[in-house]
């Protein structure tokens, strides 16, 4: 008798142990973009991106639903960054237009962390030469601040002597998605085709 009850006991408990993962699964929201992720986030990929408020290249100020409104490519730099920057972009630009060679289309975005210098005529002839779909960004030190904190991005001027100062800066480049946010980011590494790979395999499943 003792074993029938042992028995039952443990058909019970594997029928509630089944019940909780079925409850928790069907809970537990689908990561359809899951496999063309490379990086992971601490935290979750809701940490990074968000809301920003920064002025585009015709002095106007726009916001982040104004300029996200297709897959887009943000990279944080400076315009008269001597070298980091003009070979980021252009990988990312390069990046573009393979994507475009394949039917698919994101928006290069460009976000000057360096305001003093980068008035929005500046930051649109810079962007403007990298790429003829690029948006430039940039903004009073507050509204860039609140970007790169949102973006989780690093930056800092060096002491200026003079207007050739440098900034040192974080690198990375963000994919963000109209309806998902932020979902990728690329480390300075990554080819122009791989780039355009893992886009699209974003772009595919959406």
């Amino acid at each position: 008798m003792t074993r029938i009850y042992a028995i039952i006991a443990a058909a019970v408990l594997v029928v509630l142990i089944g019940g909780v993962w079925l409850l928790t699964a069907a809970r537990a929201p689908e990561d359809r973009l899951a496999q063309c992720r490379a990086t992971q986030v601490a935290g979750g990929s809701d940490q990074i991106g968000g809301p920003f408020e920064l002025v585009n290249a015709q002095g106007q100020t726009v916001t982040d639903a104004d300029v996200l409104t297709q897959p887009s490519l943000i990279y944080f730099g400076y315009t008269f960054c001597p070298d980091v920057c003009p070979l980021d972009v252009a990988r990312n630009a390069e990046a573009i237009d393979i994507l475009q060679e394949r039917g698919q289309t994101v928006t290069p975005v460009f976000i000057s962390i360096d305001p003093a210098r980068d008035t929005p005529e500046v930051v649109g002839d810079f962007a403007s030469n990298m790429h003829e779909r690029m948006i430039g960004l940039t903004g009073s030190p507050e509204q860039v601040k609140a970007a790169s904190q949102a973006y989780k991005t690093y930056y800092k001027a060096h002491e200026a002597e003079d207007e050739y100062y440098l900034v040192d800066h974080s690198t990375f480049s963000y994919l963000v998605l109209p309806e998902y946010g932020f979902v990728e980011f690329f480390r300075r590494d990554v080819s122009p085709d791989q780039m355009a790979d893992q886009i699209e395999c974003f772009l595919d499943k959406i």
